[in-house]
């Protein structure tokens, strides 16, 4: 079973900061709630029940109407949720107890033998699945496929070098935060090796 240690929270958390649902994250983002949950990527009922203890039922029903919305479909519907306010206990309590554990599952399915890398890899691993999801397919996912493999190797070194290897995705298109995230879960692997 993957570990998630305090370090690896704080990355996470630091980089995906608290999110109010009027304010749109860019890119191929959905509208974002609490600790980069991505209303494009969840299902009706997921979203119910991760939120339902901690939001009202008209609050509730209005955010499921852009549930599966993501890019500029979610940019043009942001507005109408400025004056919705996710609480930063609320954002938490989703993060640490819905969010994280679901996306430690994908990692460990995704690239199997993390659980078995040292615990900050594992932290570095998590965090690049939280952000990118875990497909395979096509060129913008070769160095997820390498990654893969050099999990299964235990191989640190390039299990690094893949991750800085993606920043070739975002190079030059004013997506800083996703160069310095990859750097940032490169130097935590590498910290890793003896």
């Amino acid at each position: 079973m993957l570990t998630i240690n305090e370090k690896t929270r704080q990355m996470i958390l630091g980089f995906e900061g608290k999110d109010q649902p009027g304010h749109w994250p860019g890119g191929a983002s959905g509208i974002t709630v609490g600790v980069g949950y991505d209303l494009g990527y969840v299902t009706v009922d997921q979203f119910e029940s991760d939120w339902e203890p901690y939001l009202t039922a008209d609050t509730l029903a209005r955010l499921k109407t852009v549930v599966g919305k993501t890019g500029i479909a979610a940019k043009n519907r942001a507005p109408q949720f400025a004056d919705i306010r996710i609480k930063p206990a609320d954002a938490e309590a989703v993060f640490v107890n819905r969010t994280l554990p679901l996306h430690a599952l994908r990692t460990e399915h995704a690239l199997p033998g993390v659980d078995a890398l040292p615990e900050d890899a594992q932290g570095a691993l998590l965090s690049l699945v939280f952000n990118r999801g875990t497909s395979m397919v096509g060129d913008r996912r070769a160095e997820m496929r390498a990654l893969r493999d050099a999990v299964a190797k235990r191989d640190l070194a390039e299990i690094a070098r893949q991750l800085r290897g993606m920043k070739r995705l975002w190079e030059g298109k004013g997506l800083d935060g996703l160069l310095k995230r990859r750097e940032a879960e490169a130097k935590m692997v590498e910290d890793c090796i003896g």
